[in-house]
């Protein structure tokens, strides 16, 4: 198809963001989560946690699992929903000492924090059927992760079409349910295998606090 060499630069600022080729947004490999909102956290969140007294990771299990968004505590780690999910049901998986890289944590942390894991993958299967998973983390701050200080991983949920022109091109997510009640789906949804664990740690968070 023969194109017209003014074609698509009739609005201000096309020019600068248009290739060679007059081909703006050329799709290629790559599916995208767009995820503006981290923006805050990466330009300026960083600075804003100095140690264990002003860390949201390290404070969240001192408040009660509702107030925190906590689905589970365990021995060394805890499963807590993220509070600007990509996808509704975003977990983090988090271990309770304040240390920033996955090489910092030992043994009997990595491997919880491993099975921990595969159980919000299951849990969250089970609750909201996803298609698949997107699980990582982000080391450093040039890594791109939010609060570097304090190791933790992303579970995230996907569907087919959950990025489809909403957050691609109108900036908006659509979550049909407040994080309130996902956190209460997925806590409830939560093998009862670590309840024991689960308390003890609740108790000594209280005794933290």
């Amino acid at each position: 198809m023969e194109r017209t060499p003014d074609a698509g630069m009739d609005y201000p600022g096309d020019a600068a963001a248009t290739d060679d080729f007059q081909l703006a947004g050329v799709p290629d490999a790559f599916q995208r989560l767009w995820t503006p909102h981290r923006l805050a956290y990466i330009k300026g969140g960083q600075d804003q946690v100095t140690g264990e007294n002003d860390c949201p990771f390290c404070v969240a299990p001192t408040r009660s699992d509702e107030e925190s968004l906590i689905v589970h505590r365990g021995e060394h780690c805890y499963v807590v929903l993220n509070l600007y999910p990509y996808n509704p049901g975003h977990l983090l998986v988090v271990p309770y000492r304040h240390l920033p890289d996955y090489t910092d944590i030992d043994g009997a942390e990595t491997a919880e924090f491993a099975d921990l894991t595969q159980t919000a993958m299951r849990v969250l299967r089970t609750v909201s059927n996803p298609t698949g998973f997107n699980i990582g983390m982000n080391q450093g701050r040039t890594g791109g992760a939010g609060i570097a200080a304090h190791l933790h991983q992303h579970v995230v949920p996907r569907w087919g079409g959950d990025g489809n022109f909403l957050p691609i091109i109108a900036q908006t997510k659509a979550v049909t349910q407040t994080l309130d009640e996902v956190r209460r789906q997925v806590a409830e949804g939560w093998p009862a295998s670590g309840a024991a664990a689960g308390a003890r740690n609740a108790n000594a968070a209280e005794g933290r606090a």
